[in-house]
């Protein structure tokens, strides 16, 4: 056993005593803070049960004869949609599905400008990569905890957590696709005199999309992973 070198109790109470003023304290201003995203959420998890579960079933199954054009996965994807039906579990679906969409669409929104400043300034990449190191290193229940402790059980410290743990990596791949694109290309626009936000835009983006859109991807499935954990606190 580690022998006590220094007495910790102290610290402990500190920190302790931290989390309790800044919860006593700003608790509230938080909660307002927060406020719209559980009303975005409110409003999908709505639309999604409000819809009839055979309208659904058919938009999904479509979906997935669209992007295989083969029968093997809209079929799997019946199966799966009728079987939640059966066993009386669709709100709870819908529920999860509202609370994904949601935690990946403001992943998106905060991610990508994240992605294109770090492609723009290499001291801001070097402040945001140990960040993100960071991020992808903890265990996803680490989310949780501070998210629970202040806002305690419910949808919002659920959706907070899986909006950090799944926009790392569209970040990076962001950041990763706009610096990748050809230097022959940004230099030729430069000569026909195109303005920052023009090359931003009308170069940059275009060409780097495949990259994004793989970013687009792993947050989406990192935020499913998520929810099912998130599930545990009351969401």
């Amino acid at each position: 056993m580690f022998p006590e070198i220094i007495d910790t109790r102290p610290l402990r109470r500190a920190i302790d005593d931290a989390l309790t003023w800044v919860v006593a304290n700003w608790g509230g201003a938080l909660e307002a803070a927060a406020y719209p995203l559980l009303m975005l959420l409110r409003g999908i998890e709505d639309f999604l049960v409000a819809v009839p579960w055979w309208l659904v079933i058919l938009v999904l199954v479509g979906v997935a004869w669209l992007a295989s054009r083969r029968w093997q996965l809209p079929a799997l994807v019946l199966g799966a949609l009728l079987f939640l039906g059966v066993m009386d579990l669709w709100r709870d679906a819908m529920t999860t599905t509202a609370l994904m969409v949601t935690a990946t669409l403001t992943a998106v929104v905060v991610s990508i400008p994240v992605g294109v400043w770090m492609s723009r300034s290499t001291r801001v990449r070097n402040l945001v990569m140990p960040v993100l190191d960071l991020m992808q290193t903890l265990p996803s229940f680490v989310y949780l905890i501070p998210t629970v402790m202040v806002f305690g059980p419910g949808k919002i410290p659920a959706l907070l957590a899986t909006i950090v743990y799944a926009a790392p990596p569209l970040v990076r791949l962001t950041d990763l696709g706009l610096r990748n694109v050809d230097p022959a290309v940004l230099e030729a626009t430069r000569a026909f005199g195109a303005a920052p936000s023009q090359r931003l835009f009308g170069v940059q983006i275009p060409l780097a999309l495949p990259t994004i859109l793989a970013g687009v991807n792993q947050t989406t499935m990192m935020a499913l992973s998520m929810v099912v954990i998130a599930s545990m606190i009351g969401a």
